[in-house]
């Protein structure tokens, strides 16, 4: 605890006062350009990926960084959902970003065994939202590096379909208005990937690209 209080401090004291312009610029308002669906594993900091600062990024994170498709229900509590409608409608963000990575703890976790899940029945429920992409998974011949890093991978393709069957994100992408982009993150070495559509592959990220 102690850490993060001393983190409290030498935040206010250091960062925010070399950066005290900003935080005055947004300490009223927000307009970020991006919304940035990733996982909440505690190795994958956005920010610190994207370089940005605070007010440029609109973030939802949660296990293996999933899209539930849209529903139009009188479902009691849709934070994703709703987190995606004030996005794109509200913000008017430019860009989503669906972002999955190396050594994914969730994704790993569509192959426990079913007495394991049941342990932890939220998560089991949740994992439900990558069934299609296990069965895909599973159908193949694959070593288990193989079958890591192809399901972490087809699951960044599997949220982005989900997330097209939003009203506003249809609409944002035919207008124009919206990009929706794939990144898979490696953890050890940085490198990012970004999905390319045409050749349907994750292409490195770099100065030349």
């Amino acid at each position: 605890m102690k850490r993060l209080l001393d983190g409290v401090v030498k935040f206010k004291d250091e960062f925010l006062e070399e950066h005290k312009e900003i935080f005055d610029e947004i300490a009223e308002h927000q307009d970020p350009h991006t919304l940035y669906i990733g996982c909440s594993d505690s190795r994958v900091v956005p920010n610190l990926i994207t370089k940005t600062m605070p007010g440029e990024l609109f973030v939802i994170r949660n296990i293996a960084n999933m899209v539930p498709p849209y529903r139009a229900t009188n479902e009691e509590f849709k934070c994703t959902a709703s987190i995606i409608e004030y996005a794109v409608k509200k913000l008017e963000v430019d860009n989503i970003v669906v972002c999955g990575h190396s050594n994914c703890g969730g994704c790993k976790a569509l192959y426990y065994p079913e007495e394991e899940l049941n342990k932890m029945p939220n998560v089991k429920e949740w994992l439900k939202l990558a069934d299609e992409v296990k069965t895909k998974i599973l159908a193949k011949n694959l070593s288990i590096e193989e079958k890591e890093f192809q399901t972490e991978q087809l699951n960044i393709l599997k949220q982005i379909e989900n997330l097209t069957t939003y009203p506003c994100v249809e609409e944002g992408l035919k207008n124009g208005k919206l990009n929706v982009i794939g990144w898979y993150y490696v953890i050890k070495t940085g490198d990012v990937f970004q999905y390319n559509e045409e050749k349907r592959e994750f292409e490195l990220i770099n100065s030349e690209a």
